[in-house]
């Protein structure tokens, strides 16, 4: 099948207007993504207090960590998954798109990037606005160099891409199961550990982070917020973006090839 480039960009572009509605929803998304920014800047102030010196981070990168984190949620949640695509699979819906002459895993990729980046739109700059102007150590600094924050853009992107094709294997995985609430439930709170959204990577202990470090869940937004606080420079960092790199060929490759296997043992019954 050859492969209409436009006609993905006129899918992203629909999904992406269409997302940009749920305005509402957005406003309470910023409000409580500051507030729970607001509360762990707060809870690891009072820890750096005490004894600043046993932290593997600054409290200045950690700050600007958090606070990344939460303004850019909706780019790397790996909690966050489409109902209407799951339904697709279990409910059979799935032979309309076996029809159409577009590609199923390009097609829900290119789904999937513009639903993430029409919420991260609505609610990034208000949060990292905010955060900018807060005094320190509660702030959000900029990035530590210019070198830092064209390879924070970079990083974030091929983050991104790391995220979204993780979970088209979620997705995948529906064509094997009766119900995905386990698949969902398990992979995305294993990733959400190990990517750092929960806890900064550093933070844990030395012989479990190497090992962590080298999954793909440390290539989702772990590489881009330390690389925009300076905690990966050098040759380090350009090491991390080339690991990157591969977790988002690897993963994308896996989800194509996964995506084939599937379709070919899809039966669909009624009339």
């Amino acid at each position: 099948m050859t492969i209409n480039i436009t006609q993905y960009i006129t899918f992203f572009r629909m999904r992406f207007t269409h997302s940009l509605q749920y305005r509402a929803a957005a406003l309470a998304g910023i409000v409580t993504q500051f507030a729970w920014g607001g509360l762990e800047v707060m809870a690891y102030t009072a820890f750096y207090r005490a004894a600043p010196e046993n932290f593997p981070m600054g409290m200045e990168a950690l700050a600007s960590y958090i606070w990344l984190r939460q303004a850019m949620l909706a780019l790397f949640m790996t909690w966050f998954f489409e109902n209407e695509i799951f339904d697709t699979i279990t409910k059979g819906t799935i032979a309309y798109e076996m029809v159409r002459p577009i590609g199923i895993y390009a097609m829900w990729f290119t789904r999937s990037m513009a639903v993430r980046l029409s919420k991260a739109v609505l609610r990034c700059m208000p949060i990292l606005l905010v955060a900018v102007f807060l005094p320190e150590p509660y702030g959000m600094s900029l990035p530590v160099s210019l070198h830092a924050g064209v390879w924070f853009l970079i990083s974030s992107v091929l983050g991104f891409l790391v995220t979204v094709a993780f979970g088209m294997l979620i997705y995948i995985s529906a064509f094997y199961t009766t119900s995905t609430l386990g698949v969902r439930v398990v992979m995305s709170t294993l990733a959400d550990f190990l990517s750092g959204s929960l806890i900064p990577l550093p933070f844990l202990p030395d012989g479990f982070r190497m090992i962590a470090e080298l999954l793909p869940f440390a290539s989702m937004l772990n590489v881009p917020f330390r690389i925009y606080g300076g905690d990966i420079a050098g040759q380090e960092l350009y090491a991390r973006v080339g690991l990157q790199l591969f977790w988002a060929v690897t993963l994308i490759a896996a989800g194509v090839l996964w995506m084939k296997k599937a379709l070919k043992r899809v039966v669909v019954l009624g009339g």
